[in-house]
C-alpha cells in the first residue's frame, strides 16, 4: 500500500501529481484516457469511478491524475488518495512489463536502418526528454516510425496539456533531426 508523500500541482492546472514513498511499478508507465481503457488495471478503474476524472498516468513513484476541469480539486484530492492508499506497491510482475518498451524497435517490418534510427531516438528521448516530462507529471511513449514520421504519444499530464502539443512537440521534433533531418513528429 503506497504512502503519498506529497501532491505537487503541475504546468497543467486541471492535474496533480501524487508523489508515493514506495512505487506502483518499475519503469513501467500506465497511461488511461477513459475507464473502458482502465478496464484491466484496479487501480486506474477505481480512480476513474470518482466524478469529474479524465486521464490516470502513472509510473515508478508517481501517479497524476487529470479531472474536466468542473471538480473541486479540495474534494477529489481526498477522493483520488483512497484508491491509491489501498493499491499493492510494485511487483515482481511489474517488471515483466519493462521489457515490453522495446516492442516498437523489435517491430518485424521495420528495416534495420530505422530500428537503429529508432533506437538513437529512444535513447536520446530517455536522456533527454523524459526525466523533464516525468518532473512535471507526464510522460511520452514511442509508438512508432513510419515513412520518416516519429509518432509519440503523451501521458499523464502531458497528455491534455496546450505546451505538449505545440513547445515540447516542435522541440523533441529539433532534437530527433539531429539523427535524421527528414524526420517529422507527430503526437498520436
Amino acid at each position: 500500500m503506497p504512502k503519498i508523500a506529497e501532491i505537487e500541482p503541475t504546468p497543467n492546472p486541471n492535474a496533480r501529481k501524487f508523489v508515493l514513498k514506495e512505487p506502483l511499478t518499475y519503469g513501467v508507465s500506465r497511461s488511461y484516457d477513459s475507464a473502458g481503457m482502465a478496464e484491466g488495471d484496479p487501480l486506474a478503474r477505481a480512480i476513474f469511478e470518482i466524478p469529474h476524472v479524465t486521464n490516470v498516468f502513472y509510473v515508478d513513484h508517481w501517479i497524476t491524475v487529470t479531472q474536466d476541469g468542473d471538480g473541486n480539486w479540495d474534494e477529489l484530492l481526498r477522493e483520488v488518495a483512497r484508491p491509491i492508499r489501498e493499491a499493492p506497491a510494485a511487483s515482481a510482475q511489474s517488471a515483466q512489463f519493462a521489457q515490453m518498451g522495446q516492442a516498437a524497435i523489435d517491430d518485424e517490418s521495420l528495416s534495420d536502418a530505422d530500428r537503429l534510427k529508432l533506437s538513437q531516438i529512444m535513447d536520446m528521448l530517455d536522456e533527454e526528454v523524459r526525466p523533464f516530462l516525468q518532473g512535471d507529471g507526464g510522460d511520452l511513449h514511442v509508438v512508432g516510425l513510419r515513412d520518416n514520421v516519429l509518432q509519440v504519444h503523451y501521458q499523464g499530464a502531458c497528455g491534455s496539456c496546450p505546451s505538449s502539443l505545440s513547445a515540447t512537440l516542435s522541440g523533441i521534433e529539433m532534437m530527433v533531426r539531429r539523427i535524421d533531418p527528414e524526420l517529422m513528429v507527430e503526437a498520436v
